[in-house]
């Protein structure tokens, strides 16, 4: 092993890290928040290496799957985070390693650490990946990028689909700490996934999407909380009310007179 993939699996990294999930991460996202798992049994044969992969729409999501995972499997477990932004940055990019094991992921062309989560697969590290990419703004999931399904198949290794149900609620876009009152939020762990026989990157990803959302989906109902049909509707209400009210402002700015203005009037003499 590399001394730059080493330091993923090391054992004093390893301890450090432990410091900082499980005394001083999990206990005040546990006490900010009511979390409740599920899923549990679903993890029993599961072991590394393996792709974490969960619908991303809150600053919270990492954490919730960091301190509800059982010690063994989030021991190494090591979050893809932005190049150009976690590790732009010395103190940054020390935090994001303590806390979440974190390797850089390139986005919008970048390609310095291609091939990376492939290698630290290889190597027998498991890896936390947000499929959608960024993190929702709405609630709403967005349709998976297609590069975790795509690593499973390479490199022979399960995908283990989470769904966090509750954690946009408890900390929306745009707030910097999880809302007060101790709101409820489930972390949902699915069956591991493999691809069957014949099956695509393609659709192995979409099959991925619409097993997150039924997991989402199936536990909201039960605890009265949105779907992601709901999350969906109400992006859609609001920016058909945003039409409907450009629309309006369109139309009274072509029903308003003409304003008069001093170089539009005859001078009464030629330019010159």
């Amino acid at each position: 092993m590399s001394d730059d993939l080493g330091k993923y699996s090391a054992a004093v990294p390893a301890a450090s890290r432990f410091v900082a999930q499980q005394l001083i991460m999990k206990p005040y996202i546990w006490s900010a928040l009511n979390v409740h798992v599920h899923g549990l049994q679903h993890l029993d044969n599961l072991s590394a290496p393996f792709v974490v992969i969960a619908n991303h729409s809150s600053h919270l999501d990492a954490n919730l799957i960091f301190g509800a995972l059982p010690r063994r499997l989030s021991r190494n477990l090591s979050a893809g985070a932005a190049a150009d932004y976690f590790f732009n940055h010395k103190l940054r990019a020390f935090g994001t390693r303590l806390f979440y094991n974190a390797f850089p992921v390139d986005r919008g062309g970048m390609r310095a650490h291609r091939g990376m989560s492939g290698k630290l697969l290889d190597e027998g590290i498991p890896l936390l990946i947000f499929p959608e990419g960024t993190r929702s703004r709405t609630g709403a999931m967005a349709k998976f990028k297609a590069g975790p399904a795509g690593l499973s198949i390479k490199h022979q290794v399960p995908i283990l689909p989470i769904a966090l149900v509750g954690a946009y609620a408890a900390m929306p876009f745009g707030a910097k700490l999880p809302v007060p009152g101790r709101p409820d939020v489930h972390v949902v762990f699915g069956n591991p996934q493999q691809a069957r026989g014949g099956e695509t990157i393609a659709d192995f990803s979409e099959r991925l999407y619409r097993y997150v959302v039924e997991l989402h989906d199936t536990t909201a109902r039960a605890y009265g909380m949105p779907t992601q049909a709901d999350f969906h509707r109400a992006v859609a209400l609001r920016a058909a009310a945003s039409k409907d009210n450009a629309l309006t402002a369109s139309t009274e700015t072509d029903k308003s007179p003409p304003t008069s203005d001093p170089d539009d009037q005859p001078s009464g003499q030629d330019a010159r």
